[in-house]
Order: C-alpha cells, then structure tokens, then sequence
C-alpha cells in the first residue's frame, strides 16, 4: 500500500527537509526502539504535536524514512555513465557517484548505516525487505551491458562475478564499520580500492584486457 502524506508535502520544502534531517539522526543514532520523537519535534524546530499530523505513528514516520534513503540510493544511479562496459570501471563509477551524495546527504547515509543493525521486531520485516531489494537491485543495475569477453576464457564467469560482489560488499561493510558518520569517508578509500580491483583485473581479465 502507497501512502501518500499529503498534509508533510503541502510543507514548504526547507521544512520538510528539517523534519526529515532531524528523524533520520534520531533513529540513526538511537535505534528505532529508543528513538524519540520528542527529540525530532525539537531538533526540526515544530510545534509539538505536528508531527503526528504529518505520520500517523513513529512506525510510520520510520518506514516513510525507508522509502526517502531508497530514492536518494536512485540518485546515485542516475549520475552513473551506463556506457561503460568494463566491470571495474563501472563499479568505482558507481562508487564515486555514491560518495558524491554520502557528501550531499550524509544523515541519509547514517541513517541506512543504523538500519543495517536495526533488530526492533516492529520493522524487521521491513528492513530486511529493504536490505535485501536494495543489494539485489545494486548488482543487477551494476552489471546490466557489461563486457564479458574481457574476462579470461579459462575461468567461471559466474563464480568470478561472485567473487567480485563479495569482495566490493565486505569492503563497503568493512568501510562502513570503521567510521562514526559516513561525513567520515574521505577519497583515500578510492586508492584501496584501486589496489583490489588491480589483483581483481590481474586474476580474472585476460592478458591484453589488464
């Protein structure tokens, strides 16, 4: 079921984006369960009150905020040049345009940092829809058109490409558990993972393609 929230949308758009800030780093740095909304209505500067007259309920607020960090992730594949073919090319393209909206919309970012960790009953099922649509949709728009007769002949191309999302997921889980804020990241995790995939290219390319 789409919810609309007619009465959040009619807000001028500074004030929506204060609401929005001040609830994504109240439930990115304490949890959905102890999350305040008292907190929210304070650090947005509204009445007290309002709020509920925009989101029915706290869950509802948190699971419109879910669907807010999937439109800012589409953000990201917007700004990706989809002509590029090489798989090693296209992944850090997709890494750069990622880094430019951490930069644009960090709370966003802290927020889905949090929701990786979330284990409140009252939206597991739903972070865990998300999680799971947001890996899987990744991996099939990042590798739409790519150019397989770069990869050696002697080798699975499937089990490559699996080796492949491991490593740039662990790497990216890796990153992400090293920061307090993803304000945090700076460019020098691009020259690591340079090093990765320069072993990547030497394992699986062939010869020519390196």
């Amino acid at each position: 079921m789409v919810i609309i929230y007619p009465k959040f949308f009619s807000l001028e758009q500074e004030k929506q984006e204060r609401i929005i800030n001040a609830a994504l780093k109240e439930f990115a740095q304490n949890g959905y369960e102890r999350a305040s909304t008292n907190e929210i209505i304070k650090e947005a500067e509204i009445s007290k009150g309002s709020l509920f007259s925009y989101f029915n309920s706290k869950k509802e607020l948190y699971l419109f905020l879910l669907d807010y960090v999937v439109k800012v992730i589409d953000k990201i594949y917007d700004e990706v040049d989809w002509k590029e073919t090489d798989i090693f090319k296209r992944i850090k393209a997709i890494g750069l345009a990622k880094f430019k909206i951490y930069k644009r919309s960090p709370q966003a970012f802290n927020f889905l940092k949090a929701v990786a960790r979330e284990d409140a009953v009252e939206v597991k099922s739903e972070v865990n829809k998300l999680e799971k649509n947001i890996t899987e949709s990744g991996l099939e728009r990042g590798y739409q058109n790519i150019d397989l007769t770069k990869f050696r002949e002697d080798i699975d191309i499937q089990k490559t490409i699996n080796i492949i999302n491991w490593t740039i997921l662990s790497f990216a889980e890796q990153q992400r558990d090293k920061v307090n804020s993803m304000e945090d990241i700076g460019m020098e995790i691009f020259k690591e993972w340079d090093e990765y995939f320069d072993i990547m290219k030497r394992c699986f390319y062939k010869k020519e393609e390196e």
